[in-house]
């Protein structure tokens, strides 16, 4: 086996020495002093020299640049450190990058005395101070490299360098990992022979902050003679990203004469910078206030946190005082620590003065008149308040009380939610003749309580004189419906009853006629001046105008007022029935075949139009003096249906049977109708009637339409 050689692998960091050979001892590339200390002065002068750096990359510094961690420092071409501007405070460390084309380093300055301002640099990007080149026992060593977001142009260029003292000939370096042969792929590449670490495009620590990937060293043949060592990149942070209110829209209340330095709300930014720099270190402040009274500082946003806080008085968050309950706040949010190089976002917060009900609602005046015709119902009056509260809450909205006046339950108030009006109604007709005025206490509160140190004062009570006016009213009747019962078939001009209406206009002393309103059937008369109900035809209560044995008319009674005035009445008359009516029977024709076995003719049925007990039992019979003895048949079935059948077969002919009825009145009527058989010829299940001189119908049919109306009995 092949003695391992050994390698001295170095990925050149921000702070990490570039070798471009082992051999080569005489000069040593970056910083030559890479740890500084300052005392912290009052002030750093502008274009003040700070201190002075040696750098080199042993090759002639050819396009030498130099980067500071604070954006208030510069490092000049010959290596000065100066301020950009008078600042008092920077924090307690400062890093400079110094970068050619050939090396790269990184040099700490420490502020003794300064104040913490952020997380240190050297935590962030994860390096040792001691050593620019760690060195181990081993073959392959490597560091993190650090490289700035949103490089610019030219493209591609080294970040790093693998350098190998006894590397075998015919080795190869190979990079590994996502950022080289893995999504994203390409970003990354290394020099298989010189083993030059370069960077193909600019990077965005917002999309990948680190990159974790694997050097090796290959034979020929492509197969591992080292590691694979990992690689960290680490993207170092740009302040490229403002401030972002992501959580609008920010909206926020406070109750009128809330004590200064009440919370309203919070407003918080997001940045997407690197949240352990001042890149995303944000501060608050409030640009603008809308309206600016009656102070143009209203509230106070705490710089940190974001929260919104009151800073006037009490007495001057008087929602019912403010030109506007309504402010606009522009909120701005600055990342670096709010310094004015700092990148900024802003958003605007809207804070609502909500009320609370500290105005009592208070009547117009103290006392509101009204005027109703008597027998009227509806509104009387709109009673009026004012309240200073917010009109959209409950301590606007106002709630009616009667307290005194109303023991009938005569009136009602309801409040009108588009005006806040009282508005008082008459729910029960009111009458002259009982009282002609009225006297209400009307009390007004809110919806919502008061708050404690306001209370509702005489101007919440109110008195309302109501007027009632006299109008002619017509005639009552007494009682109304009128009802009387009456045998039907009574004599013509048989009294039914008197009727008596009254006039409530009881001081106007009128004199009151009568008349027929309605009278379906035209049975009924009324005397004009005394009220007596005549009949003028006979009362039939088979009548269609009769419904369920009630006869309905209607009368009216007239005053003598100027105009006259009209009352209704209504009589019912319930007719008693008497038995007027014969029954009658059904059907009244049949069928039967000549030649039939099943001699059954048909099912009668017996109806009368009137009341048990004048209908069934029904007595049904043959009216033998017209009809031959020992042909025809008819037998009970129930009170109401009897069978008919023959004796014996007939010739195909038309037969006239006449049937009698009778019910079970007292006296009883009795009624005789001709049921009309056809005999038919029924040959080949064809039913033959035409010989016979009649209409066909089935024999069987009329049998199954009998039974089905005995059914329905």
């Amino acid at each position: 086996m092949q003695p391992t050689t050994p390698l001295v692998l170095c990925v050149l960091l921000s702070q990490v020495l570039l070798l471009t050979s082992a051999e080569d001892l005489d000069c040593t590339p970056g910083f030559q002093q890479k740890l500084f200390h300052i005392n912290q002065p009052a002030e750093f002068i502008e274009d003040q020299a700070i201190l002075n750096l040696t750098f080199s990359d042993c090759k002639g510094n050819d396009k030498l640049h130099y980067e500071v961690s604070s954006p208030y420092f510069k490092v000049n071409n010959d290596g000065s450190l100066v301020a950009l501007r008078n600042i008092t405070a920077v924090g307690k460390t400062l890093f400079v990058h110094a970068q050619t084309p050939h090396a790269e380093d990184m040099a700490e300055l420490v502020i003794v005395g300064g104040k913490d301002i952020q997380g240190s640099l050297q935590d962030i990007f994860k390096f040792e101070r001691t050593s620019p080149v760690p060195r181990q026992k081993r073959s392959i060593v490597v560091s993190p490299i650090l490289i700035p977001e949103n490089q610019r142009q030219p493209f591609p260029r080294d970040v790093g360098k693998v350098v190998d003292s006894d590397r075998p000939e015919g080795s190869k370096f190979r990079l590994t990992g996502k950022g080289v042969d893995q999504e994203p792929k390409g970003i990354f590449r290394i020099n298989e022979n010189t083993g030059s670490v370069s960077v193909t495009r600019n990077l965005d620590r917002e999309t990948i902050a680190t990159y974790q990937l694997l050097v090796e060293t290959i034979d020929v043949n492509g197969r591992t003679l080292e590691g694979p060592v990992p690689l960290e990149v680490i993207v170092i942070d740009q302040n490229d990203n403002r401030p972002i209110f992501q959580e609008g829209p920010y909206v926020g209340h406070v109750m009128e004469g809330s004590p200064t330095g009440t919370t309203v709300m919070r407003m918080t930014a997001f940045d997407a910078d690197d949240p352990a720099t001042d890149n995303a270190l944000l501060r608050y402040n409030i640009r603008q206030q809308t309206p600016d009274r009656p102070s143009p500082n209203m509230f106070y946003i705490d710089p940190e946190k974001g929260d919104i806080v009151t800073v006037v008085p009490p007495a001057l968050l008087d929602r019912e005082t403010l030109e506007n309950p309504k402010y606009e706040l522009i909120i701005e949010a600055q990342d670096m620590a709010g310094l004015d190089v700092g990148l900024t976002g802003t958003a605007t917060a809207t804070i609502m003065i909500d009320d609370k009900n500290d105005h009592s609602p208070k009547f117009t005046k103290k006392e509101f008149q009204a005027t109703v015709e008597e027998g009227a119902v509806g509104v009387i009056v709109n009673l009026t308040v004012e309240d200073k509260d917010d009109p959209t809450t409950g301590a606007w909205r106002a709630a009616y009380t009667i307290i005194n006046g109303n023991p009938g339950q005569s009136f009602e108030i309801h409040t009108n939610p588009q005006t806040n009006e009282g508005m008082l109604s008459v729910v029960k007709p009111l009458d002259y003749e009982i009282s002609a005025f009225h006297t209400l206490l009307i009390k007004v509160e809110n919806e919502d309580p008061l708050v404690p140190d306001v209370s509702y004062g005489p101007s919440s009570t109110a008195t309302v004189h109501i007027t009632v006016l006299d109008v002619n009213e017509g005639p009552v009747f007494h009682p109304d419906p009128m009802m009387v019962t009456k045998q039907e078939h009574i004599s013509v001009g048989s009294v039914l009853l008197t009727v008596n209406a009254t006039d409530p206009d009881s001081l106007q002393h009128q004199t009151i006629r009568y008349s027929v309103y309605k009278d379906p059937a035209g049975w009924l008369n009324i005397n004009p001046i005394n009220g007596t109900v005549d009949t003028t035809a006979v009362l039939d209560r088979e009548s269609p105008f009769v419904h369920n044995s009630v006869y309905t008319a209607l009368f009216l009674a007239i005053d003598s007022g100027n105009p006259p005035a009209t009352g209704t009445g209504t009589l019912l008359i319930t007719l008693e029935d008497v038995n007027d009516n014969a029954p009658f029977i059904y059907p009244t024709v049949a069928e039967v075949c000549d030649d039939a076995k099943n001699l059954s003719v048909v099912i009668l049925g017996a109806s009368d139009k009137d009341l048990h007990p004048n209908t069934d039992p029904f007595k049904f019979e043959i009216h033998k003096p017209t009809v031959p003895d020992k042909v025809w048949k008819i037998s009970k079935i129930n009170n109401t249906h009897a069978l008919v059948s023959l004796l014996q077969n007939l010739n195909k002919a038309n037969y006239h049977l006449p049937i009698m009825v009778t019910d079970s009145g007292k006296p009883p009527m009795t009624n005789i109708t001709d049921l009309r058989v056809q005999v038919c010829s029924c040959k080949n299940s064809k039913v033959d009637c035409n010989t016979a001189g009649a209409p066909h119908f089935s024999t069987t049919a009329v049998l199954l339409l009998s039974f089905f109306s005995l059914a329905r009995l």
